[in-house]
């Protein structure tokens, strides 16, 4: 078993307890342990990210540029082992976990050359002889709290914009998880990146909640998560001036309308149902079938579906991969126990994969006779679980897409450019798919959503340096 340092104020450390980290293919061993920080070592993260933010915020952006280019470079040539790590940790397949490694690389370039674009608007003045212009500026130090999920890609996704618009950071990745934040920590200090910008805290979040959270030098907090814990952090920051981005949870629909490319609709579903055993935010959980086309949909779905090989993450056969821990599997368990209770038929699947008695594994499951009062259309369940159900128009479909808390992600399947269009418009979710799976969005494109979903701060592509910057207007009279 590896034995794993963390970053902190540029050195590498390590303390006297230790957290497992362990496979969920087979949880009956630790792959490696990292340090299990007390309260004292986090606000000292704190401290070191404090006085980085008064040079980093200096830094040209050229160099702030030249750090992330660097460190894009080195995730590159090291993808070999972060995926194999992501997939040791997380479970997902090496395809997926090789995937991420180069998205992370993707968002540190992209962000490279970001920082190295304007910042600030000349604007016109009513006052004769004076130049106004705004200028954006970095708010301080900000906490990063990333998911066991997408371990690498999201701190990826987290740290590079507020890096390259000169903040400093605190990362507390889920402590299921630690080795991609890790990889991604070791990049970026091996790139140059000076002592103290990114502190990366890995512990037991109920040692070091309040020290974590209650640090009055916070100017942001960007977290990825469940609503439950989204909503609690939202509360405890309400008397205080400091933002929240929250990337909570989704109850994806997609739209198979009676024109549509039925093939090309299954494989697309799947893909976005079972991929990383639905275990994304943006993952298919609701799938709604113009009655005409819903049987033969149904036949096409259930062969994909019974054509995923499941095993290991290691193994590069495996298309379905376990799920992330023993807590998740007997979570998504104890769901579809519920939806049974309540009424709704198991199609395929409907519980553990008995043939992995050491893993986290649970079949592939697509549910039928759901009904919208059922938890399992309208709660998050965030595993291998797809819910059918028939409508009898768009119109209708519309109305069960919208039917939703959440407003993440949402697709519909048709050859009707009209009916396309409309969908874009009136369906209530961030992010639109037309003839294309709900999962998947490049780094300059703006991600997040709606409703119980997110906040308003976006993430990826410029949108996101609203959340970590601040616009200061200068205006400079020159004479008359």
């Amino acid at each position: 078993m590896r034995t794993l340092e963390t970053l902190r104020g540029g050195e590498w450390v390590a303390t006297g307890e230790w957290i497992d980290v362990h496979d969920p293919a087979d949880i009956r061993t630790p792959v490696a342990r990292v340090p299990a920080l007390a309260a004292k070592d986090v606000t000292r993260a704190y401290d070191h990210a404090e006085r980085a933010f008064t040079t980093w915020r200096r830094t040209s952006p050229f160099e702030r540029s030249r750090v992330l280019t660097e460190a894009a470079r080195l995730i590159r040539e090291r993808s070999g082992a972060i995926a194999a790590d992501v997939t040791a940790e997380n479970g997902k397949t090496l395809a997926e976990a090789r995937g991420e490694t180069l998205k992370a690389a993707d968002f540190l370039e992209y962000y490279a050359g970001l920082a190295r674009q304007g910042y600030g608007t000349l604007l016109h003045d009513a006052r004769p002889g004076t130049r106004t212009h705004t200028q954006r500026e970095p708010i301080g130090v900000i906490l990063a709290i990333s998911p066991w999920n997408d371990p690498l890609i999201t701190p990826a996704r987290k740290l590079a914009p507020l890096l390259a618009a000169g903040n400093t950071a605190v990362l507390k990745p889920a402590g299921e998880t630690p080795l991609s934040a890790l990889h991604l920590a070791r990049a970026l200090h091996d790139a140059g990146l000076p002592a103290g910008v990114l502190n990366v805290v890995t512990g037991r979040t109920a040692e070091i909640e309040e020290a974590l959270l209650d640090d009055p030098r916070i100017a942001g907090i960007t977290f990825t998560g469940s609503n439950a814990v989204g909503n609690r952090i939202r509360r405890r920051l309400a008397d205080r001036n400091v933002r929240f981005q929250g990337e909570l949870g989704g109850k994806n629909a997609s739209v198979v309308l009676r024109d549509a490319d039925l093939p090309a609709a299954a494989r697309a579903v799947a893909a976005a149902a079972f991929g990383q055993a639905g275990q994304r935010c943006t993952a298919t959980s609701r799938v709604i079938v113009e009655r005409p086309v819903h049987e033969e949909f149904t036949r096409l779905l259930l062969a994909e579906v019974e054509a995923l090989k499941a095993g290991p993450g290691s193994d590069p056969a495996t298309t379905l991969c376990p799920l992330s821990s023993p807590r998740q599997r007997d979570s998504v368990l104890a769901d579809l126990g519920r939806a049974v209770e309540e009424g709704a038929t198991v199609l395929t699947g409907g519980g553990p994969d008995t043939t992995r008695e050491h893993g986290c594994h649970v079949q592939p499951t697509v549910l039928a006779d759901v009904t919208p009062r059922m938890a399992v259309w309208r709660e998050e369940v965030f595993g291998p679980v797809l819910a059918l159900r028939a409508v009898d128009d768009f119109a209708a479909a519309l109305d069960a897409v919208n039917d939703s808390g959440f407003g993440l992600a949402a697709a519909v399947f048709t050859r009707d450019l009209a009916a396309a269009h409309r969908f874009a418009d009136e369906a209530e979710c961030g992010q639109i798919a037309v003839n294309t799976t709900t999962t998947g969005w490049d780094v300059h494109l703006p991600f997040g959503g709606f409703r119980d979903s997110g906040t308003a701060y976006k993430e990826q592509g410029e949108e996101v340096l609203r959340f970590s910057t601040r616009v200061k207007t200068v205006a400079v009279h020159f004479g008359d």
